[in-house]
C-alpha cells in the first residue's frame, strides 16, 4: 500500500511541478503529513530533498531551450540565503502547531497567487530593489522553516521586476525552488536520522521522471485550467490542515 501511494504521490507532485513550474512542496508536504503521518518537522525535511529532485528535474529541459535565466535566479537565492539558513536552524525549535498553521496561510497566499490574471511581460512594470531584497528574503524563510521553495512568489517577481516571459519565470522558478530547497535540506541535517526515507525517495524517484516529462510538455495542456484548479486544491488543503491542527490536535 505504501508503495502504491508514493508512486500516485510521485505522479501528482512531479505534474505540478512540471507543468505550473511551482508548488512541488506545497503539495508533498501534506502528503508527508496526512497520508504517510510524518511529523510537521520530518515532513518538511523529507519535502525540501523530493522537491530538489524533481524542481531540478523539470529546469533541466528549461536550461535546455535556454528559458532559464541563471543569473536572477542565483541573486534571489543570494539574497535569501541568510533567511534561509536562519529558518532550518529554527525551525527546529518551533512548535509543530505553529509550523502547520504557518504552512496553511502559506497555502492560501500561494492560492490566491496562483489565481492572479496573466501578467504582460512587454509593459514596463519595475519593481523597487528594496521591495526584491523583501521577497527574496520571505522566500528564503519561508524555504528554511517551512519546506516551501517559493515559486508561487519568483514568477511573479520576475515577470514584474525582471520583465521576463511567463515561460522563462516558469523556468527560473524551477531553478530557484531547487537550489533553495537543496540548501535549506542540508539546514536540516540535524533531523535527517529522524526520517524514514524509503518512502520520500520512491516519492522522488517518481516526480523526478514525471517532472521532466510535463515540463516537455506544458504547451501541450491547458495551463489555465491547471493553475485554476491547482489554486483550489491549495485552498482546500490550507482548510484541512488548520482542522487538523486545531479542532482534532492532529
Amino acid at each position: 500500500m505504501n508503495a502504491a501511494q508514493a508512486i500516485l504521490s510521485g505522479l501528482f507532485i512531479g505534474s505540478v511541478l512540471g507543468f505550473v513550474g511551482a508548488g512541488g512542496a506545497l503539495t508533498s508536504v501534506p502528503i508527508l503529513l496526512y497520508i504517510f503521518h510524518f511529523t510537521p518537522t520530518q515532513a518538511t525535511t523529507a519535502a525540501l530533498g523530493i522537491v530538489f529532485l524533481a524542481a531540478f528535474s523539470g529546469a533541466i529541459p528549461k536550461m535546455r531551450t535556454h528559458e532559464v535565466l541563471y543569473r536572477e535566479a542565483f541573486s534571489i537565492w543570494g539574497i535569501g540565503l541568510v533567511t534561509n539558513i536562519g529558518g532550518a536552524e529554527l525551525s527546529k525549535h518551533l512548535p509543530n502547531s505553529f509550523i502547520t498553521t504557518g504552512f496553511a496561510a502559506i497555502l492560501l497566499v500561494a492560492g490566491a497567487a496562483t489565481l492572479r490574471g496573466p501578467i504582460k511581460a512587454e509593459v514596463e512594470r519595475r519593481m523597487s530593489l528594496g521591495v526584491l531584497i523583501a521577497i527574496a528574503l520571505t522566500i528564503g524563510a519561508m524555504t528554511g522553516i517551512f519546506g516551501v521553495g517559493g515559486g508561487f512568489l519568483a514568477i511573479p517577481v520576475l515577470v514584474l521586476f525582471y520583465n521576463t516571459p511567463q515561460n522563462k519565470a516558469a523556468g527560473t522558478s524551477l531553478l530557484i525552488i531547487s537550489i533553495n530547497s537543496l540548501t535549506s535540506f542540508v539546514g536540516h541535517h540535524a533531523v535527517w536520522h529522524e526520517v524514514k526515507w524509503g518512502i520520500p525517495i520512491g516519492i522522488g524517484a517518481v516526480a523526478v521522471v514525471v517532472s521532466l516529462i510535463a515540463s516537455h510538455n506544458t504547451k501541450r495542456v491547458p495551463v489555465l485550467l491547471l493553475r485554476r484548479a491547482f489554486a483550489y486544491l491549495l485552498f482546500a488543503l490550507s482548510i484541512f490542515t488548520i482542522v487538523k491542527t486545531w479542532i482534532f490536535h492532529a
